[in-house]
């Protein structure tokens, strides 16, 4: 069983070590190119370059759509399908189809639902109790192509950095045991129904802004607006952070809880200071 890893970001990596502690490596990994990270900005490679580089698998880090076209016909030599989670680049459909079995796409929702790039946030802002994750056959659309299997998790008070873990493990354990089935065409792939789709964005930076009076009504008891603001709270954290303006200074919510209906601050970080444990 020879295929691609494409993927780039903690999803992907948790999925791709899974992978090869399962003794199901991947020829090559094709992942973003190293970027400056943290406030010194050091360059740093992806955390799936740096799982393949300490297992001697190949990397490629094709900079633009043109290169990865480019790049395509060596990796289809060298495989018979891809495996992509969280490329965070749309893949050309020269690629997919340079594959003989095509692209296999790890999507952390339940497609048709939360389609697009933000699907495990916007499951945490809808309040929706369930998600999961949907490995589907990629085409020329955004995460429509065909299912070829999906598997489920409760969301309960998982916030986006728990619920990414989650769902890694899930995709991971998707995977293993559907591969060889997929290869030996065991698998019957079903189209999505396109009236159940919904869409998903990139979230701004203004999608984090607690109103000032918001955030006094859900601290006094107000049942939609606590809810509310505690979902975006674990949905919106690390980024793009959520946070309240008073006096035209930011204080960034970093963490909270309800109690009953109101909405109690545990941990803040006031413009210009440390985080601190709110009392």
């Amino acid at each position: 069983m020879k295929y691609v890893f494409f993927g780039t970001p903690e999803f992907a990596g948790i999925i791709l070590k899974g992978l090869i502690e399962a003794d199901m490596p991947p020829v090559a990994v094709v992942c973003n190119p190293d970027k400056p990270v943290g406030r010194k900005k050091l360059i740093t490679p992806p955390i799936t370059k740096q799982i393949a580089e300490q297992e001697g698998i190949k990397v490629f880090q094709p900079k633009t759509k043109k290169d990865l076209v480019a790049l395509s016909p060596s990796l289809s030599e060298m495989a018979d399908f891809a495996v992509v989670a969280a490329y965070a680049k749309i893949i050309p459909l020269k690629v997919i189809n340079g594959f003989k079995l095509g692209i296999i796409g790890v999507h952390p929702s339940l497609l048709p639902k939360f389609r697009g790039p933000s699907p495990i946030q916007s499951v945490i802002l809808s309040g929706k109790l369930e998600t999961g994750t949907t490995l589907f056959m990629l085409d020329q659309g955004v995460d429509d192509g065909l299912i070829l299997i999906q598997g489920k998790v409760n969301v309960e008070n998982r916030n986006y950095e728990e619920l990414i873990k989650v769902l890694g493990e899930l995709s991971l354990k998707l995977l293993t045991e559907t591969l060889p089935e997929f290869v030996s065409g065991k698998i019957k792939p079903v189209p999505q129904d396109e009236n159940e789709v919904t869409v998903t964005n990139f979230f701004e930076p203004e999608a984090g802004l607690v109103k000032e009076n918001d955030l006094k009504d859900a601290l006094g008891g107000d049942e939609e607006k606590s809810s509310k603001i505690e979902r975006m709270v674990r949905a919106l954290n690390p980024e793009p952070g959520v946070y309240t303006l008073a006096n035209s200074k930011r204080t960034k919510l970093l963490s909270v809880r309800k109690d009953g209906s109101k909405l109690v601050l545990e941990k803040i970080q006031k413009e210009g200071k440390t985080p601190q444990a709110f009392v």
